[in-house]
């Protein structure tokens, strides 16, 4: 008997009592791996001391101030760690409590910013499909995970417009080279721009890495770069939204550094506060900041747990273990010898179409057939077998369908936390061999 109101009402959901490393206990003392950090968001496993500590620590100093009425040492602290590793003037953190909360701040900030400059028509925002940026109704709007959307369209924005995602492998041309194809998807940014009318344009949001909408799509050589110019050259805000590609899951803080650019706009949260504690993060540049400073002083947002101390003491003790020389090193060979052993275990499979993406973001598109790269019929619900499968073996995986166009494809995502060892690594992949026959094994046309 249960008065909890879960995501899937009537699903009987085991109760998990304690973790340690990277596995789970629920309460009949069954043990699971967790491959995915829940939903990326545990990169530092379930046992971490120092994290835990630092939590205790603040506390039994100050667990809770308003700041409409203080700062607090520890929100100084993590917004400093912050732009002492973030590269250009990347130097205002605005701390909420997670990843919808900051995109949704980075819109209003965005549409705020150009009204302070004098040009109040710039509220047109432009998205990528098959994206994901939240489930509140501005991120929802931005994002088109289209299961999640289609209860709510008709309370959705009007005002935010979307492209093609950059995907080569899925879209590229036959003949068509990857920098090509990376130089036409970029071109779709500014095609839009021209069509809404650049004065009307306030900003492009997009995620680095393309998470669980998707899984794990890395952009084309070249394609930020060119988008970064078009932002430039039309006045317009870029937003990076890197919820679940930041924090180190790709091998670098921010998943951006790898390609040759520094955004307008940043959004951080899960692996920032690793499961510890809720929170997340808006940055902005100087510019932005400066501008709303000097036009009247105030952000028009907030909320109650803005910049909350022990979360901002679980932020700061996350990382200051992951700035450590050498640390994010080791999630890029790490994520490197998973991917090596995954392709090596499913060579023979025809049903594997695709092991991509970058550090311990990882996704997995399972197909009909990988010659053609043909998806599977939905009414199979694959991805919804993987995770069935993968659980009965010990298994957290993050299943996603609609892969391809929201309706269409299958992937799984697997974001292990940071400290999963080579045996585990392997314990992971022969679990997810096992679930994978036994998927292809329940469908009756095979």
């Amino acid at each position: 008997m249960t008065n909890l109101f879960n995501r899937q009402l009537g699903d009987e959901i085991p109760i998990a009592v304690s973790g340690d490393g990277i596995y789970i206990t629920d309460q009949n003392g069954r043990t699971y791996i967790d491959a995915c950090g829940g939903a990326a968001v545990s990169t530092l496993g379930y046992s971490n001391a120092i994290v835990r500590n630092a939590i205790i620590k603040q506390t039994k100093k100050l667990s809770y101030i308003h700041t409409g009425f203080f700062n607090t040492e520890v929100s100084e602290q993590l917004a400093s760690i912050l732009a002492k590793n973030l590269p250009g003037d990347l130097n205002w953190t605005y701390i909420v409590s997670g990843g919808s909360e900051a995109v949704e701040a980075s819109i209003k900030l965005a549409t705020q910013y150009h009204a302070s400059r004098g040009k109040p028509s710039k509220i047109e925002i432009i998205s990528r499909h098959q994206s994901y940026h939240g489930s509140t109704l501005g991120a929802l709007s931005a994002g088109e995970n289209i299961p999640r959307r289609k209860p709510y369209e008709p309370l959705l924005s009007q005002h935010i417009h979307h492209i093609s995602p950059c995907h080569y492998w899925r879209w590229g041309r036959d003949k068509e080279t990857e920098v090509d194809y990376a130089n036409r998807a970029a071109g779709e940014l500014e095609s839009k721009i021209i069509e809404l009318g650049a004065d009307n344009v306030s900003a492009f949001i997009c995620e680095t890495i393309v998470g669980a909408t998707m899984g794990a799509v890395c952009p084309s050589p070249g394609y930020f770069k060119r988008i970064r110019e078009i932002c430039n050259e039309y006045d317009i805000l870029l937003i990076l939204d890197e919820v679940m590609c930041g924090m180190g899951r790709c091998g670098k803080l921010f998943a951006f550094e790898d390609y040759g650019i520094i955004p307008d706009i940043l959004c951080i949260a899960k692996g920032l506060g690793a499961g510890y504690q809720p929170i997340g993060a808006m940055i902005c540049n100087e510019k932005i900041y400066m501008s709303i400073k000097n036009h009247n002083g105030y952000f028009e947002h907030g909320h109650s747990y803005l910049a909350h101390p022990t979360a901002c003491a679980a932020a700061v003790a996350v990382l200051e273990q992951l700035i450590v020389p050498g640390y994010l090193e080791k999630i890029t060979e790490k994520g490197d010898y998973l991917k090596k052993i995954l392709k090596d275990s499913f060579r023979d499979s025809k049903h594997i179409g695709d092991i991509r993406g970058q550090g311990l973001l990882i996704g997995i598109e399972i197909v009909e057939n990988n010659k053609t790269n043909k998806a599977f019929d939905p009414k199979y619900s694959l991805h919804k077998r993987f995770k069935k499968f993968a659980l009965e073996q010990g298994l957290m995986i993050y299943p996603g369908g609609g892969t391809i166009d929201g309706i269409v494809g299958d992937h799984v995502l697997l974001a292990p936390p940071f400290i999963v060892s080579k045996s585990q690594m392997h314990e992971i992949v022969a679990k997810l061999r096992v679930a994978h026959d036994k998927v292809i094994n329940s469908i009756d046309f095979i």
